[in-house]
């Protein structure tokens, strides 16, 4: 896909099918000036709180913004 200077996050509930609109809740993010621990582009939403890493491949990682967080592990990616 390449890079984006913004892109939505979409976190399907547990047990739930992907195909499934209303599974989801989605997450608009802009690029930032930081790199993530993988070197790649750090992407937030406009709070600050949803850190994620995006690849050049549109691998994502999601970044903790503060203590006691657990970052989703399955998130998608797409072009906003």
């Amino acid at each position: 896909m390449g890079r984006s200077d913004h892109y939505e996050l979409v976190f399907t509930h547990p047990g739930a099918p992907a195909a499934v609109p209303e599974a989801a809740d989605v997450v608009e993010v802009h690029r930032t000036d930081r790199s993530g621990p993988g070197g790649h582009p750090v992407y937030a939403d406009d709070t600050g709180i949803v850190l994620a890493e995006i690849s050049d491949r549109d691998e994502v990682r999601m970044l903790a913004s503060g203590g006691h967080q657990d970052p989703a592990a399955a998130v998608q990616v797409r072009p906003a």
